[in-house]
């Protein structure tokens, strides 16, 4: 009988061979719905001007129906034009308190994409909405810029 000596230099390389031969298990996510939209999770805007008297159209919540471990924002140019200008990412917790993830001002060429994230939930807040904000007014040249924008929540 082999003594555990012997074989246990065999067990560690099997136990390393499967486990870098067995996939990690992907995370399940979903998208998130717009508040107060169609039922489509993917959005479609355009950016508009500043407004002297209500609100401007830059910010696009996503509803939190349930606890998630991460987020990820996407974000898809869907104009014909190179553009640049300010794209931020919000956490928005149920306590009213807020935590920015995104705060970037990248150039998108026509039609490409990008992922932010995941962000990982924060431990004991529990997020209500995810906020999506393209565009200012120090940015006058990406007016009329048109994109397409979703979130998830993974687990």
């Amino acid at each position: 009988m082999a003594s555990i000596r012997s074989i246990l230099p065999a067990v560690v390389a099997l136990a390393a061979t499967l486990a870098t031969s067995v996939p990690a298990a992907q995370a399940s996510c979903r998208f998130l719905m717009p508040l107060g939209g169609g039922g489509n999770p993917v959005v479609s805007k355009r950016i508009g001007p500043d407004r002297l008297v209500g609100r401007t159209n830059w910010n696009t919540d996503f509803v939190v129906d349930r606890d998630f471990r991460s987020y990820r924002f996407f974000f898809t140019s869907a104009s014909t034009e190179r553009a640049t200008f300010p794209v931020s990412g919000f956490m928005v917790f149920t306590d009213g308190s807020s935590l920015q993830v995104v705060n970037e001002t990248p150039t998108f060429e026509p039609g490409t994409g990008r992922m932010f994230g995941p962000f990982q939930a924060v431990p004991g807040k529990r997020t209500r909405l995810m906020n999506f904000r393209v565009g200012s007014s120090t940015t006058p040249a990406a007016l009329g810029f048109s994109y397409r924008i979703s979130v998830q929540g993974c687990n």
